[in-house]
């Protein structure tokens, strides 16, 4: 099962599992999400015109990570549905909140999620010999 997972501050948040098959209704949804963003994207002061795939995944990343923190399910179910059927190679998309208050967002193509393990250390003295 190919997933795309949503990962904040090292914890997944949200999985989309891709074998499931979008209604007609929401596939169209995504293709007019298209169309808009191919007259263009904000970025920074202006906006980016006819922008290329890997600049509107960045835009819909960034919009998933908002709609996230403010709780806003129809965004995030068109961010991860969006990004989930135009990049079949992405495999997460990830949130790093930084020290100066902003938030690195990444698209991880290389590499599955997995969960984090605790490691647990002993003093050498607590070791059988």
């Amino acid at each position: 099962m190919k997933k795309l997972v949503a990962v904040i501050n090292g914890e997944s948040t949200l999985e989309y599992d891709r074998s499931v098959d979008l209604p007609a209704n929401q596939r169209a949804y995504l293709d007019k999400m298209d169309e808009k963003m191919d007259t263009g994207i904000p970025h920074g002061q202006g906006n980016i015109f006819a922008p290329q795939m890997e600049q509107k995944a960045q835009f819909v990343a960034d919009q998933l990570v908002m709609a996230i923190k403010a709780d806003n399910e129809g965004l995030i179910a068109a961010s991860m549905a969006y990004l989930a059927s135009r990049l079949p190679d992405l495999k997460q998309v990830t949130a790093e909140e930084q020290v100066n208050g902003e938030t690195k967002i990444t698209l991880v193509y290389d590499q599955e999620y997995v969960k984090p393990e605790a490691i647990n250390f002993i003093k050498p003295t607590q070791l059988d010999s």
